[in-house]
């Protein structure tokens, strides 16, 4: 196995543990939405995620651990993910909160910087913003 393959290998895990984490999200509610369904499929293409892989990880999607990138950039991009499934029915409950929590910081935010991001993000999420928006109005 060449370096290359190893690394893709490697992200591949990465991106189906943020797959998973999408998916608890998502499952943290109850059934899925259809709205849910339809941002996980995208998710999965975005991150490709295979058919079978997509399966295996919505029959339990807590199996798969938190890879976190080593940028801040790719950790910020996956909290806005994440927040883009939480906000798929426009709000967000206590069980969505205490695992964006968890995950905020499994991704290696400390505590403070979690619970600043996860409030900043609240207040400005709702209006569905996009990444570079979502960006620029955290470093505010």
């Amino acid at each position: 196995m060449s370096f290359t393959d190893l690394f893709e290998s490697g992200e591949h895990k990465r991106n189906l543990g943020h797959f998973a984490s999408i998916a608890n999200m998502a499952a943290a509610s109850g059934q899925l939405t259809p709205d849910e369904e339809k941002l996980l499929m995208r998710f999965a293409r975005k991150l490709d995620i295979n058919e079978s892989e997509y399966k295996e990880v919505l029959k339990d999607p807590t199996k798969y651990p938190i890879n976190p990138p080593n940028d801040a950039d790719r950790r910020l991009e996956r909290m806005h993910d994440l927040f883009k499934m939480i906000f798929a029915d426009n709000t967000i409950d206590d069980q969505e909160k205490h695992l964006i929590e968890k995950y905020a910081i499994g991704l290696g935010y400390t505590e403070p910087l979690a619970a600043k991001l996860i409030k900043r993000s609240i207040e400005i999420y709702s209006g569905g913003l996009d990444l570079e928006d979502y960006r620029y109005l955290l470093n505010k």
